[in-house]
């Protein structure tokens, strides 16, 4: 018999890949803008630090990361005993499910927010307290509220997938305030090096003060290198020797290593991800108003915006039309879609074929 868990699971959908549309709609030109990755390849330093790695792939690769950790850990000014590295930070999740909860237990997430919280919580056999989202944001109070003496961590996407708001300083302070020390508050910050708000908590600080934290970022969106999946967590040195128990052996390629060591000293890339999300940004919020759509003002490198109409069929004559983009029904949100903030070029093609769309609509 299969595992009773598994019939709770609607399995997660990826957005569709460029290859796969251009074969079976017969289309030359596609533009993918549904999975919130850059637009821009990797850099000529990390290019050649995956080429020089390439060599050696007849051995496993180092099962400890030893000198990403090493480099890491200096960078984030935390010991390197406090990281983790996973197979994409959605790895890291699932650690923390096998480490820390036991079935029955609580978990605690909004709705909608990252769909990998309650699939991982459910696989766990965990209970999943959902908490609406206020306004298109984290209602941290009503989640404080939610914590019972089953609750064993609180997941917090900061910022949220698929709204691109975020949660505060003061607010997370808040929350943090008089709950109990053994309750595990989980920061999922994949967009961390694309937020520019002043007031986004510093969680790595807050860690330091001895809260009871994992803090988990990525490789993938602002460093491009979400074919390659990597991600990492940071925690007290006792949370990192639970999550290693259940991590599988030799579970970031070295590839994937060579690359997210290089990429740390290539702050260029970086700021020409900013650059272009902050212009492609204020393009595309001026031309869904001008279309007269409601979007949500978001902190990263994507838009949640409302068509008014089913938005899956606005996505697939959007996809006849060579542009990928993400119906949110998955999340509960039949009427809204989320676009990734591509390249210039890309914004154009996907306004020009979204008021093709609407036109005929």
């Amino acid at each position: 018999m299969v595992n009773e868990n598994i019939l709770k699971i609607n399995p997660y959908i990826p957005g569709k890949p460029i290859e796969e549309v251009k074969r079976k709609l017969k289309l030359k030109d596609v533009v993918k803008l549904a999975s919130n990755e850059s637009p821009f390849a990797p850099s000529k330093k990390v290019l050649q630090a995956i080429n020089k790695a390439a060599k050696s792939l007849n051995r496993y690769p180092d099962g400890s990361c030893f000198y990403l950790r090493k480099k890491l850990a200096k960078k984030l000014r935390v010991l390197e005993n406090q990281l983790i590295f996973g197979n994409g930070s959605d790895e890291i999740i699932t650690m923390a499910m096998r480490a820390f909860v036991n079935p029955g237990d609580e978990v605690i997430i909004a709705k909608p927010t990252f769909l990998i919280y309650e699939i991982a919580a459910k696989l766990s056999g965990a209970k999943v307290v959902t908490v609406a989202l206020k306004d298109f944001r984290y209602n941290l109070k009503a989640m404080k509220q939610a914590i019972t003496s089953r609750t064993k961590i609180i997941f917090i996407a900061n910022p949220d997938n698929p709204t691109g708001t975020y949660v505060t300083k003061d607010e997370a302070q808040n929350l943090l305030d008089g709950i109990s020390k053994e309750l595990i508050v989980y920061f999922d910050e994949a967009y961390y090096e694309i937020v520019t708000e002043k007031d986004y908590p510093d969680t790595l600080s807050l860690l330091k003060q001895g809260k009871n934290l994992i803090v988990t970022r990525t490789f993938s969106k602002a460093y491009s290198l979400a074919g390659l999946r990597i991600g990492y967590g940071i925690s007290s040195k006792e949370n990192i020797d639970f999550l290693n128990r259940p991590r599988e052996p030799f579970n970031v390629n070295s590839l994937a290593q060579a690359a997210a060591l290089a990429s740390l000293d290539d702050k260029s890339n970086l700021l020409k991800l900013r650059m272009a999300v902050k212009e492609g940004k204020n393009y595309l919020y001026k031309n869904l108003e001008d279309l007269g759509l409601k979007y949500v003002p978001s902190v990263t490198n994507f838009i949640l915006f409302e068509v008014g109409l089913d938005a899956r069929r606005v996505c697939q004559e959007l996809l006849k039309l060579g542009v990928i983009v993400r119906e949110m029904a998955g999340w509960g949100m039949d009427n809204f879609i989320r676009v990734t903030i591509g390249r210039a070029a890309e914004n154009k093609k996907f306004i020009k074929a979204l008021k093709s769309v609407l036109n005929k609509k």
